[in-house]
């Protein structure tokens, strides 16, 4: 049903029955617009203001843009700056939804995936000691982050819809390959909001452009839509690998050139995970997708493997994201190697970037 729908959403699907279930989808997208234009309205009135530099990563779109990436990038380079810096997020389907908050992955806390989410679990592990606060309500979520843990730089993620929040710096990521699809709302479309929403943003960035070069018309629409915010290009970049369940050790990159493998993903774009394992002269024989945000079973690993065996290839790839919820799960083959691609978010021009970055030093 969710692939049926995606179709439907991205006009992959075509006729008279996909025609009328279109229709339909678009008088509920008017509706959908006329309420989130009227709360995007009545909640930037009078934003909170938190006393303290707020710096937002969002997108506009459905699916993977790469702000958890950004996210990384931007804590990591705040931190090297001598900020004191906390990471708010909601823990998108995270299981476990009670008050208590996770903290840091060192014991401190019930951090786990199961407690955090994917991506703020994975991000509480990748940022050494860095406190990644997860609650629904942002505010409240803030407060504790200054409170426990000093901070004086906060960072959204998943925060262009946070209308409740006033922010410092909203910094909007886009993926250069499929900016905004066929350019309708939820659900005919993938946009969470109207476009013309883009003109809250101070900063564009354009993410995955190594899958996508030609960048200029895109440029030209959002400087058309917004013209003071500056555009930013980046990449993700493969860094190394390292096999699941092991020690982070990297693996180079490199050690898998001209050999074949299976992967499997459940993630936002997996197209552009599988595009990016092509460009380092991997095989790919086979592709396994799952739902994003996929909380994996045994069973669902031992169909990987499986799979695997029956194509006679040893090598398995996945994402971080993905090995955010595979900790727990026995990987009972000892010739299967579940290999986990680290990737990194690159700027074609950082010091700019930074340069921007710096200027919320002094409030």
């Amino acid at each position: 049903m969710k692939e049926y729908l995606y179709n439907l959403v991205t006009d992959r699907s075509r006729g008279f029955i996909p025609g009328i279930l279109k229709l339909f989808l678009f008088i509920l997208s008017l509706l959908y617009g006329l309420i989130i234009r009227f709360l995007i309205f009545f909640y930037c009135l009078k934003p909170a203001r938190l006393g303290v530099r707020v710096i937002s990563v969002g997108n506009i779109t459905l699916g993977g843009t790469g702000k958890t990436s950004l996210v990384e990038y931007v804590a990591k380079y705040l931190k090297q700056k001598g900020h004191k810096v906390a990471i708010l997020s909601r823990g998108y389907k995270r299981k476990i939804t009670s008050n208590e908050q996770p903290r840091l992955p060192d014991g401190q806390g019930a951090a786990s995936n199961e407690t955090m989410g994917d991506e703020a679990y994975m991000l509480s592990i990748k940022l050494d000691r860095t406190p990644v606060i997860v609650d629904a309500d942002r505010i409240r979520g803030a407060r504790k982050a200054i409170k426990d843990y000093s901070a004086d730089t906060l960072i959204l993620d998943d925060g262009f819809q946070q209308w409740r929040v006033g922010k410092d710096l909203e910094i909007v990521t886009i993926d250069a390959a499929n900016p905004f699809g066929n350019r309708q709302m939820i659900p005919r479309g993938i946009l969470r909001e109207p476009l013309s929403s883009l003109k809250r943003a101070d900063i564009f960035v354009l993410t995955k452009t190594n899958l996508n070069p030609a960048t200029e018309g895109l440029k030209n629409l959002l400087k058309s839509l917004n013209p003071k915010a500056q555009v930013f290009e980046s990449v993700h970049q493969a860094v190394c690998f390292y096999q699941l369940g092991r020690d982070r050790g990297s693996i180079n990159r490199e050690s898998f050139r001209g050999k074949s493998a299976v992967l499997f993903s459940g993630i936002g774009d997996p197209g552009s995970f599988e595009e990016l394992v092509k460009t380092m002269g991997i095989k790919v024989g086979l592709s396994i997708r799952f739902p994003d945000h996929h909380n994996y079973s045994q069973k669902d690993i031992q169909g990987v493997i499986a799979c695997s065996r029956e194509k006679r290839i040893d090598t398995i790839i996945t994402t971080e994201k993905d090995a955010a919820r595979l900790g727990n799960l026995a990987i009972d083959d000892p010739q299967a190697e579940i290999m986990v691609l680290r990737i990194e978010l690159k700027f074609n021009k950082d010091e700019e970037f930074h340069n921007r970055l710096l200027k919320l030093s002094v409030f």
